[in-house]
């Protein structure tokens, strides 16, 4: 249940984080509105999996999660360019972050 609340909560993050950019320094409502409500749940999920995981893992599976998907959906808004260095190494951090997840 931890990872998949770890997961959801990944995946919030990169919502969060798409959202603030989106804000224009909190000037724009909606994404000001979706930046809160989702920063605050994708919080509560990562404090929740940490009371089963280990910290240093769970955070890093957090960061990994959420900065893979803010990249990919900055790509998929054109809003970014993919170049072979930047997909190796996202994949490689993907990687990273299933590793943790088996040896952890």
């Amino acid at each position: 249940m931890a990872w998949a609340v770890l997961i959801a909560s990944g995946v919030l993050e990169a919502v969060w984080a798409t959202a603030l950019g989106a804000s224009r320094g909190f000037r724009r409502k909606g994404p000001t509105a979706v930046f809160a409500v989702s920063m605050v749940v994708s919080m509560i999920g990562l404090s929740y999996a940490m009371t089963e995981l280990p910290t240093g893992t769970a955070y890093a599976v957090w960061v990994g999660i959420g900065a893979v998907l803010t990249v990919v959906l900055a790509v998929a808004r054109g809003q970014e360019r993919l170049t072979v260095a930047r997909a190796a190494l996202l994949v490689l951090l993907v990687g990273c972050v299933v590793g943790l997840k088996a040896v952890g």
